[in-house]
């Protein structure tokens, strides 16, 4: 076991996650990378300090909000970092309910309060596209804040998500911008890479990918990234039979529409068989 081909772990599996992202080791990581986010709307991060991501609601009825990283800055404002790896019901929903926890502790129990906020973000590195987000094919980052719809200038500015959708960035190493599209790529393409590309030898990647290296790690964090790495390709293996047996249901739909349609114009049975290969059965049942 532990005999891995890849060279880099790979960052959307659990452990590739929180070791290159999540770890005192890698913090450094994180700050550059969440500065490349938020570069032109907001002072930059100097320092973090991871906080407990598990927060419970101030009554017992209250569900429960686990954050994949939660930090705070140095000024105050509240970072939740999520990666999420498959499509989820509602998840907008659930994206903006998370943010309200860090927003409620806020508040200051037992005596007089303002009500004056730190700024809160949410941070969601999604390797997913929304469903309604077709007509917008190229774009793969979102900025949103809360603004005055006729407008369009924004209304509070201490609340703050930024998404990735992974699958539509689409750039080369030669079409590489920003020190943003940098971060991208290397997170996306991070598992299949060989070396460390001539674009990427500045010291915080450098940084970067020798945490990432495979061969840094000790055995039990190769242990732990094995087993990190089955959850995440059975997750894959799973997703992809059922978009399998969603696009056959598909087709068997498509075949049975055709076959209503030449019944009705009264095409034979046995010829029905013939053009869609369904059974004798299912065209009777027609």
């Amino acid at each position: 076991m532990n005999d891995f081909k890849d060279r880099y772990i790979n960052f959307f599996t659990d452990f590739g996650f929180k070791k290159l992202f999540g770890s005192e080791p890698s913090k450094d990581c994180l700050i550059d990378f969440l500065n490349s986010l938020l570069e032109g709307m907001e002072e930059p991060i100097k320092e973090l300090q991871f906080r407990k991501n598990e927060n419970l609601g101030s009554a017992a009825f209250n569900r429960k909000a686990i954050f994949d990283l939660y930090c705070e800055s140095e000024s105050g404002g509240r970072f939740i970092v999520e990666l999420q790896k498959a499509k989820q019901n509602f998840f907008k929903d659930r994206s903006v309910f998370y943010s309200t926890f860090p927003i409620q502790e806020q508040a200051q129990r037992g005596r007089e309060w303002d009500f004056r906020l730190d700024a809160v973000y949410t941070i969601g590195i999604l390797d997913f596209v929304f469903d309604d987000d077709s007509d917008t094919p190229e774009k793969y980052l979102y900025n949103v804040k809360l603004s005055e719809l006729e407008t369009h200038e924004v209304f509070y500015d201490k609340l703050t998500f930024v998404y990735i959708e992974m699958p539509r960035f689409k750039k080369s190493l030669a079409d590489l911008e920003t020190h943003q599209d940098k971060w991208i790529y290397a997170l996306k393409n991070l598992s299949i890479l060989t070396d460390i590309p001539a674009e990427f030898r500045d010291d915080i990647f450098l940084k970067f990918f020798e945490i990432a290296e495979i061969a840094q790690l000790n055995t039990q964090e190769r242990d732990a990234y094995e087993d990190s790495l089955k959850v995440y390709w059975d997750n894959i293996n799973t997703m992809n039979y059922a978009l399998q047996e969603a696009v056959q249901e598909g087709r068997k739909e498509e075949k049975l529409l055709i076959a209503k349609n030449l019944l009705a114009t009264g095409v034979f049975v046995d010829t029905v068989v013939k053009a869609t290969g369904l059974s004798v059965d299912e065209v009777n049942k027609l």
